[in-house]
């Protein structure tokens, strides 16, 4: 039996395959040449958006240009003067304690939250949804409500506190200088509790239940099934989530303006405030770039540390 193509002719299977249509047929055929076009706009946009507003601050830093002026080269010299500088100083110290204890209290309160979103068993999807509430408001909107509930004449935990009589006379939340910066953390890790709980969560459910059976089996309470299965297996999804943060909570500057400007007498100012109060607010444009670029080597130090962190963690033996 002797096969035969469809059209019955044999010659046609050997012809050449017809020439496309055209150079831009052509064009588009080839991989490289539409790779290139699909990544132009975001290397447009970072370079415009990005890269050149990182030069021109670098510029900036070692300048001293003002509002109105595009000022000369001067070197180093906005550094020194920031360092010998009490205010500072004192932005130095309170970025450092503000990203700390809003970062301990985010990982310690979030994975707590994680766990608890973890076991809720009845309208689920309806909870994990408004527990990323805070996170999806606006934080220019939702902190002009933290200040409002405490701002000193019309403080709405100060009048709930007294009528539980807690206390009996009224708490100076944003005046005093450290219960201000407790404030601050406090907005922040509200702000921020969402984004670790959410993430963690996802963590929690990727983690095989079988490792959870098995430590039961062999005799370790729920505290040991915690410290050696959970624990173990959400540290790479907590060290990013960390990382990001760190990254948010150091570089902060919606929260802190809209309660305290920075104050009273400096005790709030991160790096963003006061670079903004410098740069814009005193017209001292090198000054106020010299103050964020403080900013870069303290995140890229975390960034290298916390990726350190993380290779470790995924690497199990």
């Amino acid at each position: 039996m002797q096969l035969k193509p469809a059209n019955g002719d044999l010659s046609a299977l050997n012809a050449p395959a017809a020439p496309r249509a055209g150079a831009l047929g052509e064009l588009l055929y080839r991989d490289a040449p539409v790779a290139y076009a699909f990544i132009a706009p975001s290397v447009l946009l970072l370079l415009f958006l990005v890269a050149y507003p990182f030069v021109l601050s670098v510029w900036f830093a070692v300048s001293d240009a003002r509002v109105g002026d595009t000022g000369d080269f001067i070197g180093l010299d906005n550094f020194v003067r920031l360092l010998g500088s009490s205010i500072f100083q004192q932005t130095l110290q309170n970025s450092l304690v503000f990203t700390a204890a809003a970062l301990g209290a985010k990982t310690v309160f979030g994975m707590g939250l994680a766990l608890l979103l973890f076991r809720v068993a009845r309208f689920k999807r309806l909870i994990r949804g408004a527990v990323l509430l805070p996170f999806i408001v606006p934080t220019a909107l939702s902190t002009l409500v933290w200040w409002w509930m405490f701002e000193p004449l019309y403080s709405v935990v100060n009048w709930t506190l007294k009528y539980m009589h807690i206390v009996d006379h009224d708490i100076p939340w944003l005046p005093d200088p450290y219960l201000a910066m407790f404030t601050v953390v406090l907005v922040n890790t509200w702000r921020g509790l969402p984004f670790f709980a959410i993430t963690l969560l996802a963590g929690l459910v990727a983690i095989p239940r079988e490792l959870y059976e098995a430590a039961e089996v062999d005799g370790a309470s729920a505290f040991g099934r915690f410290w050696h299965v959970t624990i173990p297996l959400v540290k790479p999804v907590l060290g990013v989530v960390i990382l990001f943060s760190a990254i948010f909570t150091l570089s902060d500057f919606n929260i802190v303006y809209v309660l305290t400007k920075g104050g009273p007498m400096n005790m709030t100012h991160l790096f963003a405030t006061y670079s903004f109060a410098l740069g814009l607010q005193s017209g001292e444009i090198g000054q106020g770039a010299a103050v964020s670029l403080f900013l870069f080597p303290i995140l890229l130090a975390v960034v290298v540390v916390q990726l350190r962190q993380i290779r470790k963690a995924t690497m199990y033996e």
